[in-house]
């Protein structure tokens, strides 16, 4: 289970209760770019461990945007990097993940969407997102990322928000995006945006490619495996390139640095946000190098609309893709390898039943009950799968 750090108002003690026994989660209160003290990772594995469970994945050590520009402090914030690779493996955490989306974190336009049955759950509406980009934003060269049946689109749904309406859906929507924990304006957002103006897709995987060069060799040296997050959803967003997206782009980060150290964190979730990306075949190819796993499904619907729904919503696609990853542990397990065990999590749940009367989790997608669903449902199918392949063998 993914825990927010003792802030989270959901106790490591109710996590237990749900059969988790891993915790992936970071020291989020240290600033993006700083060094995590070796104490400060000891004193929060230690509470983890008190608690009958092992923080066993970092859920992620962030990459300061000026490394993605290759601006300012970045020499700095990359030895920072490495600093913080040997605090963990000291401290005995041998997995790390990590994104390189540019600006923003994962987006969705609705965090709230309610489904038939009364469950809540996070839901991404392309016109949504344009009516922001083209006219609550107001960014310039927008209108180049929409057909004109988008743009019209999107105006009709603006027009009839009026004044008011339309202050709100701009405040709503920077709220709505996780990674700025509503504490922005649009000046703000403009900002952060236009470090990008020059660095198109080819240019910003070419800077991870420098950073990958940097780190990798220390990750390998100290026993750490790297597992870089697909982005989310995985296409570009208010002008932004997005580089960890398809099979192509996995294929292009594993060939930057050849080290097992530099691998994946398969999430079936954000790639499957990309209709044309076959999951079970990417699951296939890159299995030796996937060290950590987010396992949740995406429903998509007319016009690009995407929604998080039931784990086990694509069942006979999630099956494959589980039962490419417990392979994978057998074949591994069989190897002699260290890092056999392969690490899950449900990711973006339904908020449901006692949810509903329980504290706003820490972050949108994350209640109790919803996850307790999914884990419940996931480890039934991963059970169900391990029996068949042990009568197999």
């Amino acid at each position: 289970m993914r825990w927010f750090g003792p802030s989270d108002p959901i106790p490591l003690a109710d996590i237990r209760q749900t059969g988790a026994t891993d915790i992936f989660t970071a020291l989020h209160e240290i600033p993006y770019g700083a060094e995590w003290p070796q104490a400060e990772i000891e004193a929060r594995r230690d509470l983890i461990a008190a608690a009958g469970l092992r923080w066993s994945v970092v859920e992620s050590v962030p990459v300061h945007e000026n490394i993605k520009t290759r601006t300012g402090d970045f020499r700095r914030y990359i030895e920072n990097y490495k600093a913080t690779l040997r605090n963990l493996a000291a401290a005995g955490i041998r997995t790390v993940i990590y994104n390189f989306m540019p600006a923003l974190d994962w987006i969705r336009t609705d965090m709230a969407h309610t489904h038939a049955d009364g469950a809540e759950g996070l839901l991404y509406d392309p016109l949504k997102l344009a009516a922001f980009d083209l006219f609550g934003l107001a960014r310039p060269g927008a209108e180049s990322d929409f057909t004109a049946e988008q743009r019209a689109a999107a105006a009709t749904f603006w027009d009839k928000l009026g004044p008011q309406g339309q202050a709100a859906f701009i405040r709503q929507t920077l709220d709505f995006f996780p990674g700025l924990k509503g504490q922005v304006s649009l000046e703000d957002l403009r900002g952060m945006l236009a470090p990008y103006a020059k660095i198109d897709a080819a240019k910003l995987k070419a800077h991870l490619k420098l950073f990958l060069e940097e780190i990798v060799p220390v990750a390998a040296q100290v026993g750490v495996n790297l597992a870089i997050h697909a982005d989310d959803p995985p296409f570009p967003i208010l002008g932004l390139p997005r580089i960890i997206s398809t099979e192509d782009d996995l294929a292009d980060l594993v060939a930057m640095v050849d080290s097992p150290a530099n691998g994946i964190c398969y999430c079936n979730g954000s790639l499957g946000a990309r209709p044309s990306n076959d999951l079970p075949k990417i699951a296939r190819r890159f299995a030796s190098r996937i060290h950590a796993i987010h396992l949740r499904t995406v429903v998509h619907t007319e016009g690009g609309v995407f929604y998080e729904g039931p784990h086990l919503a694509d069942s006979a696609k999630m099956a494959a893709v589980v039962r490419t990853l417990l392979e994978e542990t057998r074949r591994r397990h069989a190897a002699g390898a260290p890092n056999w065990q392969l690490v899950f999590r449900p990711d973006h749940a339904h908020k449901i039943l006692d949810d509903f009367r329980r504290p706003e989790p820490a972050c949108p997608g994350y209640p109790l009950i919803g996850r307790l669903r999914g884990i419940s449902e996931l480890r039934g199918l991963q059970h169900g799968i391990s029996a068949m392949l042990g009568a197999m063998a």
